[in-house]
């Protein structure tokens, strides 16, 4: 007959650790507000009990989830094809493991992918949530946040929507050095692919790359400035408006790495060389860049560290605390391209 024994409960782990109850529940539940001591006791006494924490019962007693949702508001489609994405969820989930909480991926494509969030959100079910590539004035987070779950934004929002903390990379500067770089290179007639115009990374980076061409003297008419998706097609097909409404054009900004490795194909395809006839900058720096042919020069903007930080602040803001909206620096990285 095979005997069963009890198990372990918090207060025998707090007993083998010689600690309080109180404080072997916050060694567990990642609080770190105790002392490296009692951490390292607490902990050992878990694994010789082989204590498993009942995430029902303790949320339950909490009325917490201990789980982060990080949600993309694009298709799935789009969410895999671009690795903007992938690198930000790393640097979210690296941030949210440390502070033993749980990451849910969520796609909200169509209204009735919001409405099952706003539905998932209500029920208790995530302690906050992080959203990424918002377009225009979404009503979305506004209505997550309204429901009592803390909210932070990848970018800045638009201004109605600035009481939402947020995460963002410094865009004006990085269309700053965008423009530097083809300057620097020579161009005197650069051209820009824009991202989607309902969305501030977008506005910000055609805002900085003007303004540092208008420092050097160089004007960029509307005939110089196409319209992109962030996808490699997108990009391809604005290098060809560009090459038919710009036939002086000698350099090109595309405000994200997919773009210009399209706008590359786009000049391939027309006997056009990279660097030597048109100068070739892209944003972002995923692995693409430098797999390009030729590599990619581009602004480099630290999409796991803004993963880590989105992270950290929600759960700051989970745990009833602060955040404030933080803008982190942008570097520019210089390859063949330009």
């Amino acid at each position: 007959m095979v005997t069963r024994h009890p198990a372990p409960t918090l207060d025998t782990v707090a007993e083998r650790a010689g600690v309080s109850r109180a404080t072997a529940s916050r060694v567990l539940t990642g609080d770190p507000r105790v002392s490296d001591r009692a951490r390292e006791s607490v902990r050992q006494a878990a694994a010789e009990l082989s204590y498993v924490p009942r995430q029902a019962a303790r949320s339950l007693a909490t009325r917490r989830s201990d789980a982060l949702a990080f949600v993309v508001a694009e298709s799935g489609e789009r969410f895999f094809a671009d690795p903007f994405f992938a690198s930000v969820l790393r640097g979210a989930q690296a941030a949210a493991a440390e502070r033993r909480r749980q990451l849910l991926f969520v796609v909200v494509a169509t209204d009735d992918d919001r409405a099952r969030l706003e539905e998932y959100a209500a029920g208790g079910h995530v302690d906050g949530a992080m959203f990424l590539s918002v377009h225009g004035d979404d009503p979305l987070p506004g209505r997550v946040e309204r429901l009592g779950v803390p909210v932070v934004l990848a970018g800045r929002p638009p201004g109605r929507r600035t009481s939402l903390p947020y995460v963002t990379p410094d865009n004006v500067t990085g269309g700053r050095l965008a423009a530097q770089a083809l300057v620097a290179r020579g161009c005197r007639h650069p051209a820009t692919i824009t991202g989607p115009a309902d969305m501030t990374a977008t506005s910000d980076r055609l805002i900085g790359f003007r303004a540092e061409l208008a420092e050097h003297g160089i004007d960029l008419p509307p005939t110089h400035v196409a319209g992109g998706d962030f996808a490699i097609g997108g990009g391809y097909r604005a290098m060809e408006e560009l090459l038919g409404t710009a036939t002086d054009v000698d350099g090109v900004f595309a405000a994200n790495d997919l773009m210009a490795v399209g706008a590359m194909r786009a000049l391939r395809d027309r006997a056009v060389r990279v660097p030597e006839d048109v100068a070739v900058v892209g944003y972002d720096d995923v692995p693409i860049a430098a797999d390009a042919d030729p590599p990619l020069t581009t602004v480099r903007q630290p999409l796991e560290a803004m993963g880590r930080q989105m992270a950290r602040m929600l759960i700051d803001l989970a745990d009833g605390g602060e955040a404030s909206s933080v803008t982190l620096a942008v570097e520019l990285v210089t390859r063949r391209s330009a």
